[in-house]
């Protein structure tokens, strides 16, 4: 009995004193995250992207036409892009998920495609500066950057695709530019 009194009394003393030390501040035992349902993301440039549009590309010496489908899914945690080629049936078609990593302070890009699994498993992380978001891309051939530009004064984007050639040389693989139809 003066075992279960002794352990009784030395709980009571510790849980006094950890009330002193912590000023009787509830501890919270789990940090909350930076990231989850909690915490849509919010975008005031990319909330510019959302909606329809016309995409004219510049890829390889020809200019191809796509449609261009933009909205915030998944609780408002990516913002989804959809571009489909107007040709039928349509040579390319692409599923963007860009979202943001609030822990590690950059955005993130899943780019789905018509090309499959293996070009589908690289993310592209992405680094705002002003108008622009620069993705990376580490794919199994190459790094890759797509660059999203918003243009305020003509409510425009250009997409600007660029990877190195054999030389190691930034070359322009694709450029898109975005118009309201």
């Amino acid at each position: 009995m003066k075992t279960i009194i002794y352990r009784f009394g030395s709980a009571v003393v510790l849980m006094l004193a950890m009330s002193h030390v912590f000023g009787g501040q509830q501890i919270v035992m789990a940090q909350e995250t930076l990231d989850g349902p909690h915490r849509p993301f919010k975008d005031e440039l990319l909330d510019n992207l959302v909606g329809e549009w016309k995409l004219s590309r510049k890829i390889r010496g020809r200019l191809v036409e796509n449609t261009v489908t933009v909205d915030w899914v998944l609780n408002h945690q990516f913002l989804r892009i959809h571009m489909k080629d107007v040709a039928t049936p349509a040579n390319y078609e692409a599923i963007v998920f860009v979202g943001y990593d609030n822990t590690s302070e950059r955005y993130v890009a899943h780019w789905i495609d018509v090309f499959g699994g293996r070009f589908s498993e690289t993310l592209g992380y992405g680094k705002r500066e002003g108008n622009a978001i620069k993705f990376v891309f580490e794919y199994p051939d190459g790094p890759f950057h797509n660059t999203f530009t918003w243009n305020p004064s003509e409510k425009t984007w250009r997409f600007l695709g660029e990877q190195k050639n054999k030389e190691g040389k930034w070359t322009t693989f694709a450029e898109d530019t975005l118009r309201r139809p």
